[in-house]
């Protein structure tokens, strides 16, 4: 066991709980959030060297033994999303500072970012399915929080419908876990793995997985994507671009999780079923990337596109294929917060969402306008970029496997991410320059730091694959071999 597992949960935790008391100083309040994030980001990194040197971590919580206590799980798929999380969440802070509003601030806007990051920390960490459905429920409370805070009308019409539907899907996850339960007995991720290898996947186990892949499709926007872009446009520029780049890939990571490790002995139904889910997200994300000239939503429908894509390593069901999904879901959460920053001093310079209202930024503002061709170019996986590898690995485990037309609309779809971010590059940094210094709305001061952090990184997923790939391919190894997991759970 490593107690180190559970500082990701407990530093937020005990963060959130102390700027409770610091309601009005928003200065305290803005330094302890910074240093918690700091020291998030270094309890993460040593935990996965640890985990590259020793093999997967765990912590049982009250020294009760796997399957019956609450288990924690340090694997390394989950800590490279947790380290994602953590220098996403870092960014978008920076950028929420100048930005979201002292108004916001003191109605314990940063609070309930970490309470937020709790819920997410904990539905990766967590070892047992009732618990994700716990940390999934303390995710899904704080973004609600987030999504409505400022109380503006378009604020409340899109938290109505984005809370009446996370509380259908979280009802539907409770009859899922019920029905679970009384087929195996048990609801700890390695127990259920074991028990289900043992008396085989039948019929009615089968029918249980794939209601809850219905589930975790509401919840990373597979297919059933209709609330998404609507909530992903009313908060600020700093939350939408949290939200963007974290809370689908919660239900990304569940569906990755319980598919590879307990649900994958019939997988020419469930991960067929996976792989076409992603071929139709797909080809609707990218219809509204491409047709809609409003800023926000272009990229609210690239976040769609995405997951759909990364749901092909998933189908294909390789180790290469795995690892493309991997590479890509990191890569995904890094440039998905940077193009929505940079989104957000595009509409704060200009005041407007609309792209046919903006023009020639780029004559004043050239870092930004180069800082944001370099994010979509990695986007659409342009090499030697982030999103290349990624691509690359999912595409070549595709085609090896005989998935050619889930390969095939996966490029495809890539063309319609690059036309819909150009489009916004060229309507707004090119042509003839519409707005003066003097008339902009805003000052880019202090916004563009956080952005070029996200950028670097961008860059360096790209040009230092051989380095980051070493840990990517141990989380892929992890994924496509169920029984080091089981291993590390119930015989440490």
């Amino acid at each position: 066991m490593n107690n180190l597992v559970i500082l990701p949960l407990l530093i937020p935790l005990l963060t959130g709980v102390l700027l409770i008391f610091f309601r009005k100083q928003i200065r305290v309040q803005r330094y302890v959030t910074t240093v918690s994030l700091l020291l998030l980001t270094v309890v993460t990194i040593a935990l996965i060297h640890q985990v590259s040197v020793e093999g997967t971590q765990t912590l049982n919580l009250g020294g009760w033994e796997p399957p019956y206590g609450i288990v924690l799980v340090a694997d390394m798929f989950a800590l490279l999303l947790v380290l994602a999380t953590v220098i996403v969440t870092f960014c978008c802070v920076l950028y929420g500072f100048r930005t979201v509003g002292e108004e916001r601030e003191k109605h314990y806007l940063y609070t309930f970012i970490h309470f937020m990051i709790v819920g997410i920390m904990g539905s990766f960490l967590t070892g047992d399915l009732f618990n994700l459905f716990v940390f999934f429920e303390v995710m899904l409370l704080s973004s609600y929080i987030l999504i409505s805070l400022g109380g503006e009308k378009g604020q409340l019409r899109e938290s109505l419908k984005y809370v009446v539907i996370n509380i259908v899907s979280s009802m539907l996850f409770l009859v899922a876990i019920g029905y679970l339960y009384a087929i195996t007995g048990t609801l700890n991720f390695a127990d259920l793995s074991v028990r289900i290898a043992e008396t085989g996947q039948d019929g009615l186990i089968t029918t249980v997985a794939i209601f809850l892949l219905l589930v975790f499709a509401i919840k990373a926007a597979l297919l059933m994507f209709f609330w998404l872009p609507g909530a992903y446009v009313v908060p600020p520029m700093a939350i939408s671009a949290m939200f963007a780049a974290l809370l689908t890939k919660v239900g990304i990571y569940a569906i990755f999780r319980t598919f590879t490790l307990i649900f994958y002995h019939e997988a020419v139904i469930t991960h067929e079923l996976i792989g076409w889910l992603g071929v139709a997200t797909m080809i609707l994300g990218g219809i509204g990337a491409v047709a809609y000239w409003d800023l926000r939503r272009i990229l609210a429908y690239n976040v769609i596109i995405a997951v759909g894509f990364i749901m092909i390593g998933l189908a294909v069901f390789t180790e290469v294929a795995l690892a493309g999904s991997i590479y890509y879901l990191i890569h995904d959460m890094i440039v998905k917060a940077l193009l929505f920053l940079l989104g957000g001093v595009m509409i704060g310079l200009t005041g407007t969402n609309q792209l046919r209202e903006m023009s020639g930024m780029i004559r004043n503002h050239a870092l930004l306008g180069w800082m944001f061709f370099l994010a979509a170019f990695a986007l659409a996986g342009v090499p030697p970029l982030s999103g290349f590898i990624g691509k690359l690995l999912t595409l070549q485990g595709a085609i090896d496997e005989g998935f050619y037309v889930m390969a095939a609309v996966g490029l495809i779809t890539s063309l319609m991410v690059l036309y819909s971010v150009m489009k916004i590059f060229m309507n707004g940094f090119w042509g003839e320059n519409q707005l003066s210094v003097e008339d902009e709305k805003m000052s880019t001061k202090g916004l563009l730091f956080p952005c070029a952090i996200l950028a670097i990184l961008s860059v360096g997923l790209g040009v230092g694959v051989e380095w980051v790939n070493v840990y990517v391919l141990q989380a892929a190894e992890v994924l496509n071999n169920p029984q080091a997991y089981i291993d590390a759970v119930l015989q440490n």
